[in-house]
């Protein structure tokens, strides 16, 4: 039946987003899934019959609801929409998206703007964990045009701080899903070391020597390694009981990617960047093709990873980054991305532990729209 769907287009950091009230979907997954393949076009490789973007970091959906919740603002649902398959995986979470959805909150009354900054408490059903956004309200307004940028995108939008908080095991029960913090994993017959680590998003970090790589190429030879780090990701659902081995495993978890330490790279827009700007380097996979910059939830696992003694995150990265606080008991661990240098910001308590980590991002709506729904049989 023919039908229409009233939404709204973010940009949230360095993706794009659509986002819905609860009352416009259907309350249960399936019916959500296919009214968004339905929205999108998801079934075609280009989305044309569709309002998607045809890429991984512009197919993304947020269903979002009010709160009943003690200290919880709003929830909403990450949707990540097929492309060129009528499919909606909700398995993760969406750390660009969060900021849309925050400062969709504050625009459409969910939340008031109080003060300079406004935080936004917000819960992710997908994997149950609870993100912070500090959206920038001067004057208790919202501005008509931010004037911030991040790497990744030149053009400005709303400061929006983004903190992870309770991220250990929010999806598998475990920080460590395997039990440990290096694991050999079997590709094509042959053995490779990956950390495996559940903190923001279940993910695999592999060290980009172990497949013939300095950390420092431009994406068209790290592109080459592409169904290496889709088999890696693959092996590594299994071995974080992310699904079985009769089942194939989801394209969205674990999110998986390439680290090294620090070397001279350019970035894809033809910045120099030195080594001693960065801490880490990480080229991350979404879905089927390579991220092109990083995943907030994966730039929360890689921080988070940096922590945990043994690992090779922890490995690559010099230990003294890690020892190095602010006033705020905070540590900045700087990933050098294929578009630039992106700063997490992790907060340790008093012992030493980590209590919420953070990136800086921007939002900004885009437009209101009433997406007529194509006539399905």
């Amino acid at each position: 039946m023919e039908s229409q769907l009233h939404g709204q287009w973010y940009r949230g950091g360095t993706s794009k987003c659509w986002l819905f009230a609860n009352d416009e979907l259907p309350a249960d997954r399936a019916g959500i899934s296919q009214a968004l393949s339905a929205a999108f076009g998801s079934g075609d490789d280009r989305q044309l019959n569709g309002v998607g973007g045809a890429s991984s970091t512009t197919s993304k959906a947020a269903v979002i609801s009010p709160s009943a919740i003690p200290g919880i603002d709003i929830s909403y649902l990450f949707a990540q929409v097929g492309i060129g398959q009528s499919a909606v995986e909700f398995t993760s979470n969406c750390g660009n998206c969060a900021s849309a959805v925050a400062l969709y909150a504050i625009q459409n009354g969910l939340v008031r703007p109080c003060g300079e900054i406004t935080e936004v408490r917000m819960l992710n059903e997908n994997t149950r964990s609870v993100v912070v956004a500090q959206v920038a309200t001067p004057g208790k307004r919202i501005p008509a045009h931010g004037s911030e940028t991040i790497p990744g995108s030149s053009m400005p939008g709303i400061s929006v701080n983004v903190f992870f908080e309770n991220v250990d095991g929010a999806s598998t029960g475990e920080l460590l899903p395997t039990g440990e913090a290096v694991t050999q994993v079997s590709i094509d017959g042959s053995s490779i070391a990956v950390t495996c680590i559940d903190a923001g998003a279940p993910a695999c970090f592999v060290n980009s020597a172990d497949l013939g790589l300095s950390g420092s190429e431009p994406t068209a030879e790290v592109r080459l390694r592409l169904q290496e780090l889709i088999a890696i990701r693959t092996a590594a659902s299994r071995s974080m009981g992310l699904s079985a081995e009769s089942e194939e495993p989801s394209p969205a978890v674990p999110k998986v990617g390439l680290i090294a330490p620090p070397s001279d790279y350019t970035s894809i827009s033809g910045e120099k960047i030195s080594a001693g700007d960065y801490d880490i380097s990480a080229w991350m996979v979404s879905m089927f093709d390579l991220h092109p910059a990083i995943g907030i939830t994966s730039a929360i696992a890689l921080a988070r990873a940096s922590f945990v003694e043994g690992s090779l995150v922890n490995d690559a990265i010099d230990k003294r980054i890690l020892q190095n606080t602010d006033a705020a008991n905070e540590v900045s661990v700087r990933i050098g991305t294929p578009v630039g240098i992106i700063v997490c910001r992790v907060q340790l308590t008093e012992s030493g532990e980590v209590a919420r980590l953070g990136v800086r991002r921007v939002a900004r709506r885009i437009a209101h729209a009433d997406i007529d729904l194509p006539l399905v049989s």
